[in-house]
């Protein structure tokens, strides 16, 4: 039964039809001209019924199979394959995938409160939501959670997934969580009444030189544009005369939101971009000249992980000559998913139109069998070292100053480091060592004393070394500047500088913030 099932399920072409006609497998009329027991069965397929033959089979499956079928079953496994032959971004989200896609989008969801990480196997706190119920209930940064509603979630295979569902839930419902705290000797139990937690996407906002300023934008989410405005301001009252946006790794979102940060630059009459399908006419979105960043320099950086809205900013500024294009060809995803919901809160996207830039050219990238793979592959191709190895015509948006990715430091050592996650995992236990210190330091020249203090590259060392990993003559001298930049970020996120103070020293072994500051000095 499981095999001819399965064969049946096999080609999702076969399902389509639920996608117009529901589970409503009756709705339509059926013709049988013979039918007797042990006899042939035919059907007449004439006047042109796209459907038909998809409805007779299901109801010879209902009627006639050999056993019983469930009916939203064969739905619920058949959608995602549907969506999936039509193209790589369509896709059929059952109830609580739908609801996780729109929290990651809205702008806000329900929850704790609590940024972390899980360095080894045990879930540590790197940041509590000022004024969230973590904080309201008197967890702190650097605690451990070891059991979620009486779950041990500590010392075993768990993913940070997993626990993440556990933490989040409906509002105004209660999470018990059990913390062990440095210098506790039993672990501390807290009921935490979850609320709405708000999502950021600015991660960043600081000055590189005197006059050029860096914004990280990790998604397009419902406050993109507010977070951009308020963090756009700052620099500029720093005295910004020129802007790093980077979209590296956002893998875009709401459309609305990126056409509002293009406004921002972008003259009055300019085209941001266009979007036009077999059933949806063309449709232009232009630039109103109500910017209040029109005067600033621009650079974008890009690379081949930023995709959708990112690549609609990066086409924009490209095309009309409003700034410069840094770094390695984007994704290469142009298309327009439109959002369908069902009554029992499941949904798809499903593509509509696709995506292309003011002078013609189609973001979206083509589909071959291996475009799950394209990034490999372009890696694999020299893409990701050299310019001329990029295919022309093969989508994405193509920088205007190439900036290879960064191998210049790479050594062993290095590579050791981070397969075992020594920085993160050495992050956590030294502010663990130095909590009350670390929470009171709300700039880099006290934060730098610290890091003094305590000889921070030695302590590193030796912790490497009790981990089994120690550098070979000349690697430390190689790697060392990279290693201890990214350790002090690491460590920093636990400071009252939390995420600003990662990038702060991140940007400082960044290949390509040095080549914006080359293009802008």
């Amino acid at each position: 039964m499981l095999k001819k099932l399965k064969e049946f399920l096999d080609n999702p072409w076969l399902w389509i039809f639920l996608l117009v006609i529901g589970l409503a497998f009756y709705g339509g009329k059926l013709w049988r001209l013979k039918h007797s027991s042990g006899t042939k069965i035919t059907y007449d397929l004439s006047e042109n019924r796209k459907w038909s033959k998809l409805l007779l089979i299901l109801d010879q499956v209902e009627k006639n199979y050999v056993d019983s079928v469930s009916n939203s079953d064969i739905v619920e496994q058949s959608l995602p394959h549907i969506l999936e032959s039509l193209d790589p971004h369509s896709v059929y989200l059952p109830p609580k995938d739908l609801q996780e896609a729109d929290q990651s989008l809205a702008g806000n969801f329900s929850g704790v409160g609590i940024e972390f990480n899980v360095p080894e196997d045990t879930l540590v706190v790197i940041n509590v939501v000022p004024n969230g119920p973590s904080e309201r209930v008197g967890i702190l940064s650097g605690d451990r959670i070891v059991t979620i509603d009486g779950k041990n979630v500590a010392g075993i295979k768990f993913s940070q997934d997993s626990m993440m569902k556990l933490l989040r839930g409906p509002i105004n419902t209660a999470v018990n969580v059990g913390i062990k705290r440095s210098g506790e000797k039993d672990l501390l139990s807290f009921d935490i009444k979850r609320g709405i937690i708000p999502v950021h996407s600015v991660d960043a906002a600081i000055m590189l030189t005197p006059t050029l300023g860096y914004i990280k934008i990790s998604s397009f989410a419902v406050t993109t544009h507010k977070e951009f405005m308020v963090a756009a301001a700052s620099l500029r009252a720093q005295g910004m005369k020129s802007l790093l946006l980077d979209l590296r790794d956002n893998p875009g979102g709401f459309l609305e939101q990126a056409y509002a940060l293009c406004n921002e630059f972008l003259d009055k009459g300019d085209m941001v971009v266009y979007m036009e399908g077999r059933m949806r006419k063309r449709e232009d979105f232009i630039a109103t000249g109500s910017g209040h960043f029109k005067d600033i320099r621009l650079y974008v950086a890009i690379n081949e992980n930023s995709a959708s809205s990112s690549e609609i900013v990066a086409g924009a500024i490209q095309d009309n000559g409003r700034g410069k294009i840094v770094g390695r060809r984007s994704f290469g995803k142009g298309l327009v998913q439109e959002p369908v919901y069902f009554s029992d809160s499941s949904g798809i996207r499903l593509t509509v139109a696709r995506f292309y830039t003011p002078s013609g050219r189609c973001i979206q990238k083509p589909y071959t069998e291996d475009y799950r793979y394209d990034i490999l592959e372009r890696y694999q191709r020299g893409e990701m070292q050299t310019a001329d190895s990029i295919k022309a015509g093969a989508g994405g948006i193509i920088p205007d100053v190439f900036v290879p990715m960064d191998t210049v430091g790479v050594t062993d050592f290095l590579v050791k480091v981070n397969r075992k996650s020594l920085l993160m995992k050495f992050s956590s236990l030294f502010a663990d060592h130095n909590r009350e210190k670390l929470s009171g330091i709300s700039d880099y020249q006290s934060l730098e004393s610290l890091f003094l203090s305590e000889n921070l590259a030695a302590q590193f060392r030796l912790y490497a070394s009790s981990e089994g990993v120690k550098p070979q003559p000349g690697e430390w001298e190689t790697s060392g500047n990279i290693i201890m930049e990214q350790l002090k970020g690491l460590i920093g996120r636990y400071s009252a500088l939390k995420e600003e103070a990662f990038y702060h020293y991140l940007v400082k072994v960044d290949n390509l913030v040095e080549k914006v500051k080359e293009l802008d000095s």
